[in-house]
């Protein structure tokens, strides 16, 4: 098993080396481009101020190198570590629309995740130029990371990025045929019990590790468990992303009879970085490694 995560280690390195070190030096020339909403854009030129609307948004302007373009972004824009400078324009749920307009951005990148067909058609009636961007699962953020690409016109950094991140996902998907009998639940909210649905990217994490989602079958994307229902399941392990200094002994003990749980008793209740898992983003692939490495950490 060392040996399987000293490869993914090496392989998941490579990736890291391209990632924020290329900036956007190549051309546009009339690329044609459709969003997540269906809207056709043209760049005849790629755009010079752009304001991201979204964590993982931002994440990915800068694993593509493009940060010089980026002259807004949101609160919660915090990874990396630079991001947290660019002048702030909103929380995701409310925005400071005169500032953006003071801005002159050139276009503006928004999730669907989080904002209103109110909030879109504002920005349109303001005369803005809005790219939506709503990936569900891993194809889609690659799509809109390879979208990216294409409008600053380095898709080819796009390209090599994501066949590096493919080589992580395929890899640990073919080491993990073995656990197909092992079960898991990824848990959003502690109270009330909400898990993700197998309609959420954070389903596909266990599908490429090759354990088994409680909450798949359910059509619903969070289904709410009762107390007794997550009892009765009892999956082998349980991941919940939460705050970085957010203490395991604090969650446990939220309800009394998760003392029954097998997860508890062998360790395999885990909390886990939150922005890391919570972002269909460049750092997708990291999510996978960092669970594989929990379910083999022996």
């Amino acid at each position: 098993m060392k040996k399987i995560l000293l490869t993914i280690i090496f392989i998941f390195s490579a990736l890291l080396l391209i990632s924020c070190s290329k900036s956007g030096s190549e051309t546009t020339n009339g690329i044609s481009i459709t969003d997540d909403l269906g809207n056709k854009f043209v760049f005849d030129k790629k755009p010079e101020r752009i304001i991201t609307l979204a964590p993982n948004l931002t994440e990915m302007i800068y694993s593509l190198g493009l940060q010089k373009h980026l002259i807004g972004n949101t609160l919660y824009c915090n990874y990396p570590e630079d991001a947290k400078r660019i002048e702030k324009v909103g929380d995701m749920l409310t925005y400071d629309f005169e500032k953006i307009i003071t801005l002159k951005p050139d276009l503006l990148f928004i999730s669907v995740e989080g904002n209103t067909k109110e909030t879109y058609d504002k920005f349109r009636g303001l005369g803005l130029k809005i790219f939506v961007s709503n990936p569900r699962n891993y194809q889609g953020i690659k799509k809109t990371y390879l979208d990216f690409g294409k409008i600053f016109g380095v898709e080819k950094t796009a390209e090599d990025q994501i066949a590096k991140w493919d080589s992580v996902i395929n890899f640990i998907s073919a080491s993990s045929k073995n656990n197909s009998k092992k079960s898991a639940a990824l848990m959003v909210e502690a109270s009330p019990i909400m898990l993700a649905g197998e309609s959420t990217f954070f389903s596909e994490f266990f599908e490429i590790c090759g354990i088994k989602n409680i909450a798949s079958g359910i059509k619903m994307n969070y289904p709410v468990f009762s107390r007794e229902e997550l009892l009765k399941q009892n999956p082998d392990y349980i991941f919940y992303p939460t705050a970085l200094d957010d203490k395991l002994e604090r969650v446990v003990n939220i309800y009394p009879e998760w003392k029954r749980l097998k997860s508890i008793n062998n360790k395999n209740f885990f909390l886990v970085d939150r922005d890391l898992y919570s972002r269909p983003g460049p750092r997708f692939a990291e999510a996978v490694l960092d669970i594989f490495n929990r379910l083999h950490r022996d």
